[in-house]
């Protein structure tokens, strides 16, 4: 994978900090940048956005550009700013770590729901990183991602189940090579309102966040207006429930709330997914006895029903591919038992 260290600034920028360093997608449409980042940097307004391109804290390959530029396949488009990023100010915590499996290059964690991955907005402390500092001296951190040593990839807060970190440079490197050409094997189960026809499937639909929401990713068929990045989700329908079903989804890409979002495109958000609409009653009948059960059900599992259930690569330094697997949550085996039960009564 191809390494982007930080290019020396011009003298003018001596006290300038890079907060962000994004390289643009080989199949990147021709786009404004300032609506290329809107779609990449979240928490981020279209005014300061442009106010940061006219003081010249935005570059594309090293050169200030005007908000009107458009960002070409490959461009390497950075942010900096007269103050150090917050986020790279990561407080060691003695949290407890779920590890389940480790060697000197790497460990795979078991992720609780509820635990932030990294640093971030709203979130400076109580995250897996945070944990990570404190358990492990001198993780690597790959170039452009400050502040979040061991990581090469995320999962959501509230997603429970596998998640790889790097220890050595050599594990960092590799594993974020096979991240990028997607070769890493990623298995997750969710549980979806309604039954998808077909039941098994391909969903290859650009994604970007939503022009209203900056919270929410949204899809965007056809790439409309050049929004939107590459992502595919193969799913497949293990359990049918009468009006929610098991899923088994395996990512071929990895953006940001790719299977939540994927899922309410295929209008099926997760159940109990209060940032897609899953955290309503969304089929089923109009019984006030069907609602408390449904009611019930959100109460069991807090939180959208998803669970990155396994995780394989191959290991960079024996060269072998490594297979790790976890068991499903209690609060998803319960949530499950629940519908199995109301199915098989009702």
């Amino acid at each position: 994978m191809k390494n982007y260290q930080a290019a020396p600034e011009e003298e003018e920028d001596d006290e300038l900090y890079e907060h962000h360093r994004i390289v643009a997608d080989k199949k990147q449409a021709l786009l404004r940048v300032d609506k290329f980042l809107m779609d990449r940097l979240p928490n981020v307004t279209r005014n300061k956005l442009q106010k940061a391109i006219e003081d010249g804290f935005v570059k594309v390959n090293d050169a200030k550009i005007k908000s009107n530029y458009r960002v070409h396949p490959g461009d390497v488009i950075t942010i900096a700013l007269p103050e150090p990023p917050r986020d790279t100010e990561v407080v060691p915590e003695n949290i407890p770590l779920n590890i389940i499996y480790e060697d000197d290059d790497l460990l795979v964690v078991n992720k609780e729901a509820g635990m932030v991955v990294h640093p971030a907005y709203q979130n400076w402390s109580g995250t897996l990183v945070n944990a990570l500092t404190y358990h492990f001296q001198q993780l690597p951190t790959l170039p452009g991602n400050q502040g979040r040593p061991g990581l090469v990839h995320r999962i959501d807060k509230d997603t429970s189940g596998l998640l790889v970190v790097a220890k050595s440079e050599l594990a960092m490197q590799s594993l974020a090579k096979q991240f990028f050409d997607h070769s890493i094997e990623r298995t997750y189960l969710a549980l979806v309102w309604g039954e998808p026809d077909p039941k098994d499937g391909t969903i290859d639909v650009p994604l970007g966040r939503s022009q209203k929401d900056r919270r929410v990713v949204q899809a965007y068929p056809e790439g409309e207006g050049g929004y939107g990045r590459h992502a595919v989700t193969h799913y497949k329908t293990l359990q049918q429930l009468r009006y929610v079903s098991l899923l088994q989804c395996n990512l071929e890409t990895g953006r940001t709330h790719q299977i939540r979002a994927h899922l309410t495109y295929l209008g099926h958000p997760l159940f109990n997914d209060s940032t897609y609409g899953g955290d309503k009653v969304l089929k089923g009948t109009t019984f006030s006895k069907y609602k408390q059960f449904v009611e019930n059900c959100f109460k069991i599992i807090p939180r959208q029903a998803l669970h990155a259930k396994s995780l394989g690569f191959v290991h960079p330094r024996s060269g072998e591919w490594v297979q790790f697997e976890t068991e499903l949550p209690q609060d998803f085996k319960d949530v499950l038992e629940k519908w199995d039960h109301y199915v098989q009564h009702h």
